[in-house]
């Protein structure tokens, strides 16, 4: 069927097009309504119906794969690598439900996940999914004052923990983390169970409030859990994003609408069926790891590759070489995990059986065009931009290589996704963009399944945070973009990083994507940075390809690269070569320490900065001096 009839069908048939869409699972009653919106923004979909996503993802397979691979958990960090059939799967998720039943967690009761990528994380979301528990997985690692903010917002029953991460080799113990955020928390849990891996073995218990999850999981054996079917619309999990005022955000996703999107999208997205492989690269801790690590893959009976290590560890190859060993169809990364990639030689891509390889899908962050190009050349693969947000849980802007594959347009994420009525308006006015004009993206409601429903315990906050930028009622996505003659929609980057350079307003990734096209650039962060004459300049700290690069050639290099392609206006103040950016675990830029830094400010919680080092290296950057200057 060609995207376009598709689409319009979607947009203009909803209820039609989700009816059908809703078959690909199991429900034990079926809905009573498609779309129930009576009180818009917010919306039911699937009313009435009952289902669970555990017996989706693992049961109703038993029967015909029920000796396939479901999960390959691999990890570089321990050296074990664990292969679990369905069967072998649907045992785990059991014996762990029948865990958290003894411990006393039962329907609608929260349940905290402080786990890296390891199987037991898999299972344990599985298994608050199979007794109606709401689990909110927070990222391994994360600090004990931020996890103490999710602990109070949640306010779990249960919270679980592994003993340890590891990154690089170095053991991250998260036992002390958690008896700080519990010692903090206002409403700590009243239970904690360890999954140890033995790489914390010397760590004190709390008695009465710390339990072994091996210990448990010998007494309760191979017991079976019945599944617990929940109505359409009761909350499946909580996912935190951060929060403009510091409080972070409990995006609420349903069960239903959330299992029907996930499967049309692995179908019709990631191209990925029955008995194919996924291999995501994200953390469970995030949203791509929630819908493409975790739940979508098994939704649809295909094998999930759940990673724990660095990309380049114990070389560069390692993801190709894993991509080779189980037949992987479709890969999904991040353009920050491409660009470290790039700075290796591309033989460690190359020296790989690749031909059962389709696609890769990059996501996370705007991926500019040299680093597209160097990996769809590395690869002769296509490789597939694809936009959405923590809140819309699967894409929002993609190419159906499932359906119909649209040419890849380098810088654009693709063309409206199912369901998605997507418009880009001035926001000022409201007005439609015109054709290549920028403006904000924004989703006309109803949102589509598998989007939030809300913020956890604060309606008032999903309205004002999504829904109050406008006159209109619009779920603004605070990204910029701007659409060609053909639909495509390219992001600019996010709404309120918009410089505004003496009455001009500047989208920082514009000027980052100009950098980077400079041909010895590897990476590039742009800031803008308070000026008393212009408002704000925009300030450029790069990366080079090669580190013996005479760094005040290519600043000023970089500084004519984008006056030719934006004009003087965007001309940057200042360019800082550095060795490193200062970067999330996830990999995102931490732009706006960067700017606190730059304007001699506190740069604010670095709780989650991957590498201290490299935000040393830009204050020693700035005390030098920049690179190039105007």
């Amino acid at each position: 069927m060609r995207y376009e009839d598709l689409y319009r069908r979607s947009i203009e048939q909803p209820e039609a097009f989700w009816a059908e869409a809703a078959t690909a699972i199991d429900w034990n009653e079926p809905p009573r309504k498609i779309l129930e919106y009576t009180q818009p923004p917010f919306r039911k979909w699937f009313a009435g119906g009952t289902t669970n996503l555990c017996h989706n993802a693992v049961d109703r397979h038993l029967a015909q794969r029920a000796d396939q691979l479901a999960l390959v958990a691999v990890s570089t960090e321990t050296g074990v690598t664990r292969e679990i059939t369905y069967r072998e799967l649907h045992r785990e998720v059991n014996a762990f439900a029948a865990v958290l039943k003894r411990l006393g967690v039962g329907r609608g009761e929260r349940v905290v996940i402080y786990m890296p990528n390891m199987a037991e994380a898999v299972f344990a979301m599985l298994a608050c999914a199979r007794i109606g528990a709401i689990h909110s997985v927070v990222f391994g690692g994360f600090a004990a004052h931020n996890l103490a903010l999710r602990i109070d917002d949640a306010r779990p029953r249960l919270l679980i923990a592994a003993d340890a991460g590891s990154r690089g080799g170095k053991v991250i113990p998260y036992k002390p983390l958690v008896d700080q955020a519990c010692a903090e928390a206002k409403f700590p849990p009243s239970k904690v169970l360890i999954v140890s891996r033995g790489l914390d073995a010397a760590q004190p218990r709390v008695e009465g409030r710390d339990e072994d999850y091996a210990a448990l999981r010998a007494q309760v054996g191979d017991q079976e859990v019945p599944v617990e079917w929940l109505e359409s619309n009761e909350p499946s999990y909580l996912l935190y994003t951060s929060g403009t005022t510091g409080k972070p955000k409990g995006v609420q996703r349903d069960v239903g609408g959330h299992a029907v999107a996930l499967a049309l999208s692995m179908r019709t997205v990631y191209d990925v069926g029955p008995g194919q492989v996924m291999f995501s690269t994200s953390d469970v801790g995030w949203a791509v790891g929630h819908s493409y690590n975790v739940y979508g893959p098994l939704l649809v009976g295909a094998t999930s590759l759940l990673y724990e290590g660095l990309p380049v560890n114990p070389d560069p190859g390692i993801w190709w070489s894993l991509c080779e060993k189980y037949g992987v169809r479709t890969m999904f990364s991040s353009p920050t995990a491409v660009r470290v990639l790039k700075k290796h030689d591309v033989a460690y891509i190359r020296d790989h059986d690749l031909s059962k390889l389709h696609y890769l899908f990059l996501a996370g962050e705007p991926l500019d065009e040299p680093t597209a190009q160097w990996i769809t050349n590395a690869l002769g693969k296509p490789v597939i931009d694809n936009y959405w947000q923590t809140e819309t849980g699967w894409p929002v802007l993609c190419l159906l290589p499932g359906v119909d594959m649209k040419p890849v347009k380098f810088g654009s994420p693709g063309l409206p996704n199912l369901g998605y009525r997507l418009r880009v308006i001035d926001e000022t006015t409201g007005n439609e963009a015109a054709v290549g004009e920028k403006g904000v993206l924004v989703i006309e409601p109803p949102l589509p399944p598998g989007c939030m429903t809300t913020v956890w315990n604060d309606d008032a906050r999903f309205l004002s945070s999504y829904f109050g930028h406008f006159r209109q009622l619009l779920y603004s996505s605070l990204d910029w973009a701007i659409r060609d003659k053909d639909g495509y929609t390219f992001i600019l980057g996010r709404a309120d990083d918009v410089i505004n350079v003496a009455g001009h307003r500047l989208g920082t990734r514009e000027i980052e994507e100009s950098v980077s096209s400079h041909p010895a650039v590897a990476e590039a962060a742009v800031i803008g940075v308070h000026d008393e004459l212009k408002g704000q300049v925009p300030v450029v700290f790069a990366t080079l390809k090669r580190s013996d690069a005479g760094s005040a050639e290519a600043a000023a290099q970089m500084m004519r690269t984008v006056t030719e392609q934006l004009g003087a206006v965007a001309r940057p103040s200042r360019v800082y070569v550095v060795n490193a950016l200062p970067k999330t675990r996830s990999g995102k830029l931490l732009r706006r320490s960067l700017q606190a830094l730059a304007e001699h400010r506190d740069p604010g919680d670095l709780s989650t900065l991957d590498d201290p080092n490299a935000l040393e290296e830009v204050k020693r950057a700035l005390e030098r001096g920049a690179d190039a200057g105007s």
